[in-house]
């Protein structure tokens, strides 16, 4: 039985051994991004392996949003196998304002058909930039096999185009120029008036049991008839024209010159172009797929190249191969270089020996453009203030009721003879202080009902009595018209005292969920931006910006959920205390009422008693009982 678990236990342990995370690489490097090839997604029907294919990485915010972390120009860069064996690759271009970035790497094998390849991208080492001596990775002409004789990637700022390969077969003569805004990084413009020489050289020699291959990337602007590529020997000639709008392959030896069949392009769009020359055919491709061949009888040549004679419009990524590229290769040259297709997944960035899985939060917060920042951060203020007017509030009515219920508790107990007897004028400090809802609540007293409503409508009616009636003098109607004006002015200040900032909340509750939408407006807006400027249509590119953008509506809501019952909340505070205000404005009136009234009936025994007939009636009582006492 011991065994039995044992054998179960090892066998649980291999299960979970690939799902173990790899071990870092290098501590020096913080973060890394598992990344996969899936060359399935060329097409079901490349079944080969390809051997040190150059793959090429477009980075932007849809895949990688750590552009600040990098060094200069990428230098910190690494790609690893299997987080064992350094893989070669060349930075072209990474700009980190525009977070744009462009890096091929050298894979060693990408299988065909379902097969899927992983590597790992390491970056955020602030020691390649420290440290002088630390040469730059990129190695551009270690990323190509042997059979590539050439390749003009067109960088910015070239005179005469350079040959990224070992070979260094640069260009001898050129009359076109650097366009900054090509299809990978720069392109070549032609006007028409001349194009790209090569010189004959032993990389350029053409072995018939080899083959041949030529490929670029053309924007072509308009009909016209030029030569794309013509590798000539004396009688023998590999040429690539375009007449009109088509394209047509020929071969010419001294038997006679053939040509493919011609392959229409569409004009004003980028279109990847190839043509391979076997020992015995000779084959046209238009975005990775054959669209026209002939038979040939290739024989062997040194030849020179001229690219672009007559051509007016774009060539970028030239290459040429002393080896007859395969049709699988092709195609996945043309989608890996296309932003149209996913040919690489973008795995979750990882810190430095992190073990639990991503922070999706994280991402999201990286996937963040400035807009949207801009937006959460108006959101932030508006939550701030919202909150300050909940807790300052929320205070400060707590502060009235319990207030207004000391306040009452002392008034049922005055009698009407006495209604001032509770009230106090208050000193201009603590009625600069009672302004503030929230340092009421904090610093303001509670010794004489400075925080209740209710004694402040008293105090302006006992004021009120006092100034203009008298505290004994009789009430006549006008006069109490004139009280009941006072309280129920006074009771509309205290209202509006008691609603003050609440328009604050509205706001929030109103404006924070439309704010938040717009932040997400705009990033969506920026997310298919990116999309349409990079070309990169896939979910991987999508979903980090318009998880970004849907942060603004979040923050937003976030702002206004809490308001919205808040607000409720207190909105029903106000109104009770509002029609305690009300009751007390009615028994202060009755009060007032019931002192005139007693006052009056004292007023008439007095003028009864003190009367001419009383007088005399009093007078003879008293001489009859004197008369009486005589007798």
């Amino acid at each position: 039985m011991k065994k039995i678990t044992k054998s179960l236990k090892l066998g649980l342990l291999l299960l979970m051994l690939p799902t173990v995370a790899l071990a870092w690489w290098n501590n020096d490097w913080t973060s890394r991004k598992p990344l996969t090839v899936d060359a399935g997604a060329t097409g079901a029907d490349i079944q080969e392996t390809l051997n040190d294919f150059p793959l090429l990485l477009r980075l932007h915010t849809g895949n990688f949003g750590y552009f600040a972390e990098l060094a200069e120009n990428g230098k910190d860069l690494r790609f690893m196998l299997d987080d064992k064996t350094a893989l070669k690759h060349h930075v072209e271009k990474v700009d980190a304002l525009a977070e744009l970035g462009l890096v091929w790497v050298k894979l060693p094998t990408v299988r065909g058909g379902v097969g899927t390849d992983t590597f790992t991208m390491y970056y955020g080492n602030a020691k390649v930039a420290l440290v002088p001596q630390r040469v730059d990775a990129s190695d551009p002409k270690g990323i190509y096999d042997v059979n590539q004789a050439l390749v003009f990637h067109f960088n910015e700022g070239e005179t005469l185009p350079q040959d990224a390969t070992a070979y260094a077969t640069h260009a001898s003569e050129s009359k076109a120029v650097i366009d900054p805004a090509g299809w990978i990084g720069a392109a070549a413009k032609f006007d028409g008036t001349g194009g790209i020489s090569v010189d004959a050289l032993p990389p350029l020699a053409i072995n018939p049991d080899d083959g041949w291959t030529f490929s670029t990337w053309a924007k072509i602007d308009q009909a016209q008839d030029a030569v794309l590529v013509q590798a000539i020997d004396g009688d023998n000639k590999l040429a690539l024209t375009l007449q009109g709008t088509a394209l047509t392959g020929v071969y010419r030896n001294a038997q006679g010159e053939v040509k493919t069949a011609a392959a229409p392009i569409t004009l004003n769009q980028w279109q990847h172009i190839a043509m391979t020359a076997q020992k015995d055919r000779l084959t046209l491709y238009l975005n990775g797929q054959a669209v026209g061949n002939t038979p040939i009888t290739l024989a062997a040549m040194s030849p020179s190249l001229l690219i672009g004679e007559g051509l007016l419009g774009l060539l970028d990524e030239v290459q040429v191969a002393k080896q007859a590229r395969s049709a699988g290769w092709l195609k996945l040259q043309f989608r890996s270089q296309s932003p149209d297709f996913t040919v690489v997944n973008f795995g979750q960035d990882e810190s430095g020996g992190e073990a639990e899985g991503p922070n999706y939060f994280v991402i999201i917060l990286q996937s963040l453009t400035v807009d949207g920042w801009v937006v959460i951060a108006l959101c932030g203020v508006m939550f701030v203030i919202s909150l300050l007017v909940m807790i300052g509030k929320g205070l400060s009515l707590k502060r009235a009721r319990n207030d207004n219920a000391a306040f009452l508790k002392q008034y049922r107990n005055v009698d009407a003879e006495h209604l001032g007897a509770l009230d106090r004028d208050e000193s201009d400090d603590e009625q600069e202080i009672n302004e503030s809802d929230f340092l009421a609540a904090i610093v303001g007293k509670h010794d004489h009902f400075q925080g209740s409503p209710i004694y402040h409508v008293y105090h302006a009616g006992v004021h009120e009595l006092k100034i203009n009636v008298g505290d004994s003098s009789s009430l006549t109607p006008e006069a109490l018209n004139l009280v009941r004006t006072r309280l129920d002015a006074a009771v509309v200040r205290e209202t509006q005292k008691l609603n003050k900032n609440m328009v604050l909340l509205t706001i929030a509750i109103s404006g924070g969920p439309f704010l938040g939408l717009l932040g997400t407006v705009l990033g969506v807006m920026i997310t298919f931006a990116v999309i349409a400027a990079t070309g990169d249509v896939n979910i991987n590119s999508i979903a980090p910006g318009i998880s970004g953008a849907l942060l603004a509506t979040v923050a937003g809501l976030a702002v206004a959920i809490p308001a919205l019952f808040a607000y409720n909340y207190l909105l029903t505070q106000i109104k009770d205390v509002t029609a305690d205000m009300h009751v007390f404005t009615d028994e202060f009136l009755a009060m007032i009422s019931k002192r005139v009234a007693d006052r009056q009936r004292g007023d008439n025994r007095l003028n009864v008693m003190f009367s001419e007939e009383f007088i005399n009636l009093i007078a003879e009582r008293i001489a009859a009982k004197q008369a009486e006492a005589s007798s």
